[in-house]
């Protein structure tokens, strides 16, 4: 059985060299699979192993006279190994080997993403612990809605990367796929058990029923499942960027000693990387359009994927994989205000406390109709006046003071009322 070849930097996974290391090790299991079943002879394939290389430069100087990638790579192998090198590709068409390979190298991507998908998975989960109970005004529309815990908004967070860690591992076995079966897929020159073989020794499963390329649907499902990664990690950045603004200032990304915000406004300390991010997501967005525009091929195959796919991965990959590093690092060092927060849960009074006089009112007989124009004109005065303070006019107001008692009242204004559920959400999310 042959190791997968894994490296530790994404970047390095999509260099030329790798992309040559993966190939070579298809085309090794695949003689391999044919010396077990004697087809050719095993002192050939140790001597093909022994000896079997490449020169990614000189596969380079020897295609720019073919014209064609794999016959430069073979040419550059046979080179190295001599004789033996008859055995190689013996029944194999170039996709047999592309696609196989590719497999292997969106693996190893895959991999390295979900270690760091883990990295931001426990950043958001220590930060959900921490302000458990860190008060916070909700907000629905932009305005101002009921009192939250900036703790259960990072909850919220951390559901939605537990799902994208389901969705990841879920793909692996949907793009861990191999393909050696011949010009379209008929196996009219190698024998399928061959595929069987070199397959499990890759840590790959054959193909269903492949034509001379595995259908483009799985690696298009592939892009669209770093497409919504991204779009969540767009999510958690606009909170970010919505939350750090002047008349907000909840939170704050954090402001490294000697970093400079402006080159005209020394004041500025702005929310940077979470813009960078935003930006990022939408070309991951723009490569999962081109992934399903990959589907539609031509008969058996052709090769407008080809030229898409020699983009596509490497960005979408590495960008996936460096978008997950900074939202990590920028939640672990997130700056949080909680007397910011506590100062615009309070603003006007407490109009967010509207609900709960609201069904207090209509707790104590009165209509719900009435009640809602009774509240509604106190919070609005409130809303609308400079110095409006929602607590007082609603203590002022016989109409409310007819039903509720003092003590009755400030009970309305207590935002613990609003947290004491949210230990379910702590308890299903096992923070």
């Amino acid at each position: 059985m042959i190791e997968r070849y894994t490296l530790p930097e994404m970047g390095e996974l999509w260099t030329e060299t790798y992309k040559l290391k993966t190939w070579l090790q298809v085309e090794i299991a695949v003689c391999e699979a044919q010396a077990e079943l004697g087809y050719i002879p095993h002192e050939a394939v140790e001597e093909i192993k022994a000896k079997a290389n490449f020169d990614p430069q000189r596969v380079l100087e020897i295609e720019k006279e073919v014209r064609h990638d794999m016959i430069a790579f073979l040419t550059n192998v046979n080179e190295y190994v001599g004789d033996a090198g008859r055995y190689i590709h013996l029944g194999l068409t170039s996709s047999d080997v592309l696609d196989t390979a590719l497999a292997l190298q969106l693996i190893a991507s895959l991999d390295v993403i979900l270690e760091q998908l883990e990295a931001l998975t426990q950043a958001i989960r220590y930060q959900a612990q921490q302000h458990r109970d860190t008060v916070m005004i909700g907000r629905s529309h932009g305005i101002h809605a009921e009192p939250i815990t900036f703790g259960f908004k990072l909850a919220g967070w951390l559901a939605e990367v537990l799902r994208h860690r389901d969705r990841l591992c879920r793909l692996h076995n949907t793009i861990a796929v191999g393909k050696i079966s011949g010009a379209v897929g008929t196996y009219a020159n190698i024998d399928p058990r061959i595929e069987a073989i070199a397959c499990q020794n890759l840590g790959l499963e054959p193909d269903t029923a492949s034509t001379q390329v595995i259908s483009r649907d799985r690696h298009a499902e592939y892009i669209q499942a770093l497409a919504l990664l991204a779009a969540s990690i767009e999510r958690f950045a606009v909170e970010i960027r919505n939350l750090q603004r002047t008349d907000v200032l909840e939170v704050e990304e954090f402001f490294a000693k000697g970093q400079k915000g402006s080159s005209a406004m020394p004041h500025k300390r702005n929310p940077i990387r979470s813009e960078r991010l935003t930006g990022l997501a939408r070309i991951i967005r723009g490569h999962a359009i081109a992934a399903l525009e990959n589907i539609a091929l031509w008969h058996e195959r052709d090769i407008s994927h080809s030229s898409v796919e020699r983009v596509m991965f490497p960005d979408a990959c590495i960008l996936t994989h460096y978008m997950l590093a900074e939202t990590t690092d920028l939640v672990k060092n997130l700056l949080v205000y909680p007397e910011n927060m506590e100062r615009n849960m309070n603003r006007y009074g407490g109009v967010v406390f509207s609900q709960r006089v609201l069904l207090a009112l209509v707790d104590k007989g009165m209509s719900r109709e009435d009640a809602y124009a009774v509240v509604q004109s106190c919070a609005h005065t409130a809303w609308n006046t400079p110095t409006g303070d929602f607590h007082t006019l609603i203590t002022q107001d016989p109409r409310v003071t007819a039903h509720l008692s003092p003590t009755e009242i400030e009970e309305c204004f207590n935002p613990q009322h609003h947290l004491k559920h949210l230990d379910v959400i702590y308890q299903r999310l096992n923070i």
